[in-house]
């Protein structure tokens, strides 16, 4: 059974950078999309940014981009999200999940982390 752990949230000020990472077990990522989403009190969550596993391609949401950086471990089966450069709005709890390559809906989710940035 997959599984996704996320881990690298806490506190922060602004401007500074964070990593968050994302352990994939149960499942090779080949044919896979690692995303990355976040969710503040009140609000939908959003998509920031995703990676293919087999080609690293990436693409960011216009948040993200420019400031967050998605890389993956191929040994360690982990996708991490390199945040700099954070501002107070960036504050909620992040999220990574996969999906088939094509497919519409990621089907396995992390538990999320937290990541709170304070101006």
């Amino acid at each position: 059974q997959v599984q996704l752990i996320n881990s690298g949230g806490g506190v922060v000020q602004a401007g500074g950078s964070l990593r968050l990472s994302c352990a994939v077990s149960g499942s090779t990522l080949t044919n896979y999309v690692v995303g990355w989403f976040r969710q503040a009190p009140g609000t939908e969550r959003e998509f920031v940014g995703a990676v293919t596993w087999s080609e690293h391609i990436t693409r960011y949401s216009d948040s993200a981009k420019g400031r967050f950086t998605i890389n993956r471990d191929e040994a360690r089966n982990t996708v991490y999200l390199q945040m700099y450069s954070l501002k107070p709005e960036d504050t909620a709890v992040y999220y990574c999940a996969i999906k088939l390559r094509g497919s519409t809906n990621y089907h396995a989710w992390g538990q999320g982390t937290q990541v709170t940035v304070s101006s």
